[in-house]
């Protein structure tokens, strides 16, 4: 539905027909971690993610994952692996 709270005239995931259905009943703008992300718009002056409500909280336990703007290393994306279960595994093969 279209927000009719902050983003007014922008599509909006969580507008109902009864209003916005996020707890606080809006939407909040970006912190500076934000800047140069591709899912930041901006509405009368303020920025807003377009994927998440409240951006705040997606830094607090490190990086956003909704992110476009950070390059992430290929050793943050490997699990680690449980060598007791490695080992398991070696002596299937």
């Amino acid at each position: 539905m279209i927000c009719e709270t902050v983003k007014k005239g922008t599509d909006c995931f969580l507008m109902k027909s009864s209003g916005c259905s996020f707890p606080g009943g809006s939407c909040k703008p970006i912190i500076d971690k934000c800047e140069g992300c591709a899912k930041v718009t901006e509405v009368e002056d303020k920025k807003y993610c377009l994927s998440y409500p409240d951006p705040e909280s997606r830094w607090l336990a490190g990086t956003c994952n909704l992110a476009t703007h950070i390059k992430r290393d290929v050793e943050q994306i490997k699990k680690k692996i449980n060598p007791l279960k490695a080992s398991k595994k070696g002596i299937r093969s």
